[in-house]
């Protein structure tokens, strides 16, 4: 055997589960399908909600993030809860406090009661795709692993996609208060498969005499609530040009430094970093930080030039969308065929190629294209996250024992995967504006008396204005008019190049997949 080869055949301490793997994936995915929808189906009814409560556009994007940090600080402490008050029992309160919040959030009759649905919402739905992870991960034999990794997969990402296309239709044909009641029957289910299914290994019981780690805890709450306040702030104030976001980011920093050494040193830690010290778990975390920051650019600025630039509905522009979860879900069955027959790092490097075609194809967008110049990237688009997703999930996880996994691994691997997307929608955003602006400047210097094109437009535009009002109107009219085109090429140019950059990012990540340890199979 080389050295870089591992025998997984004792790796994981022996259990079973009672039940068979198949209903208890059904079990805890329905939890988790219900958390990943309602965290995008909410943002397509945002307009409505702010009509509603007469909130601004930034008052009304707390709805988002107070979502977003609530569920993030609870996110890679699942584990210690499961830990401390069992896997099962933590599971449910979790499902059911999601569910009140969903009554909550859709009963809500100003901006300050929804604020503090989203925020119980987010504690009870941040620990539902980690703890569903690691239940998926153990209750299914090491050699199906991938399977159980295609499953948590197709609920994670197939749910955001078809979220605004859901969330449009309801919000135009009911109101945007059901895109929150939906939640409940689905609920309600959950409970009862998760009670009937769902049992804690031995290695996870209740264990009341755990100390509390209310340092690390409060640590971690400082941490992360800095950063996202820094992530939605920053293009808005100016960045580091703003004295109240270098003080956010200077604490969210030293809290961060501050928690990862005193989990190191605590010996009931809210998580178990130790895990770093495998190679396979680390190379997992730094793919999944970075497939996160690329998965959330792309998928956060394509509506935006949908809606903006080419005229679609917010309906129209998640049924484009929505191809992604089509190739999705054709992708997770071949990488399932193909998980014991090709190299699982031969298949992310696949992933990232397919995902850099996909974003170059999306960089020769026009303002006249057609639609099916949009669907098929995002096919294509689909089609690389079955490539990426499993792999990646699943060879960060094979060498780790059942313990180190359900004790905080894959809340940390989600949290990553968050911490990625927030950090690359933040720095997309801000590039988006300020190439714009670029563009606009390049532009503009066209716009002057001695470009006989630009004037031969002008009079063009000016000569059939000026039937229907004097020339002075016409004038300034024809004048706006041209304007009005180049601010639209000017963020038509912004949008290409975000994409090909995202583009060109994935193609540099692609040698990172032979990162990862070859994984050798005993053969039975």
């Amino acid at each position: 055997m080389s050295a870089n080869e591992l025998n997984t055949n004792n790796i994981n301490e022996e259990w079973k589960p009672k039940f068979s793997p198949w209903l208890i994936a059904l079990a805890v995915m329905l939890a988790t399908a219900m958390q990943s929808l309602d965290s995008t189906i909410a943002n397509i009814a945002l307009p409505n909600m702010s009509g509603t409560f007469s909130a601004t556009n930034n008052e009304i994007l707390w709805v988002i993030t107070s979502y977003l940090i609530s569920s993030g600080v609870i996110l890679p402490s699942a584990g210690w809860f499961s830990s401390f008050l069992g896997r099962k029992k933590f599971l449910l309160i979790c499902v059911i406090i999601f569910t009140v919040a969903s009554i909550l959030c859709g009963l809500s009759t100003n901006l300050t009661m929804m604020i503090f649905a989203r925020i119980l919402q987010g504690a009870g739905g941040g620990a539902l795709m980690p703890i569903a992870q690691s239940i998926l991960l153990e209750s299914f034999p090491v050699e199906k692993r991938s399977q159980s990794m295609a499953i948590f997969g197709l609920g994670v990402i197939m749910a955001p996609i078809f979220g605004p296309v859901l969330g449009g239709w309801i919000t135009d044909n009911y109101s945007w208060h059901w895109i929150f009641f939906i939640n409940v029957p689905i609920g309600i289910l959950a409970i009862t498969l998760i009670s009937m299914f769902v049992e804690d290994p031995p290695y996870i019981r209740a264990n009341s005499d755990k100390k509390i780690d209310y340092i690390g805890f409060g640590a971690l709450i400082v941490w992360l609530v800095c950063m996202q306040i820094v992530f939605d702030t920053g293009q808005k104030a100016d960045w580091f040009q703003s004295n109240t976001i270098c003080w956010l980011s200077a604490v969210s920093i030293l809290a961060m430094i501050f928690f990862i050494a005193w989990e190191l040193k605590f010996k009931d830690s809210i998580i178990d970093l130790k895990v770093f010290k495998d190679q396979n778990y680390s190379t997992g975390a730094l793919l999944s930080f970075s497939l996160g920051a690329i998965l959330y650019c792309s998928l956060s600025i394509l509506p935006l030039c949908l809606q903006t630039l080419l005229g679609y509905s917010a309906m129209a522009s998640g049924l484009s969308i929505m191809p992604r979860g089509v190739g999705a879900f054709i992708s997770f069955g071949v990488v399932g065929f193909l998980s014991n027959k090709m190299d699982f790092r031969l298949q992310i490097a696949i992933g990232f190629l397919l995902l850099g075609i996909s974003n170059f194809m999306l960089g020769n967008i026009n303002l006249s294209i057609s639609q099916n110049a949009i669907i098929i990237p995002n096919l294509i688009s689909g089609l690389a996250m079955g490539f990426m997703f499993i792999p990646i999930t699943t060879a960060a996880f094979t060498t780790l024992t059942q313990k180190q996994i359900a004790g905080g691994a894959t809340g940390v691997l989600n949290l990553l995967r968050n911490i990625g997307g927030g950090i690359g929608t933040a720095l997309v955003s801000t590039f988006l504006v300020r190439n714009a602006q670029l563009h606009q400047t390049y532009l503009v210097q066209n716009l002057t008396p001695l470009n006989p094109i630009f004037q031969q437009r002008l009079q063009a535009i000016q000569g059939f204005l000026s039937q229907h009002m004097d020339i002075v109107a016409a004038t300034h009219k024809a004048n706006a008019f041209i304007y009005n085109q180049l601010l639209q090429q000017a963020n038509l140019f912004s949008y290409v190049d975000n994409f090909r950059a995202i583009g060109l990012i994935c193609l540099i990540m692609l040698p990172s997949a032979f990162l990862f340890r070859k994984i050798k199979k005993d053969e039975n």
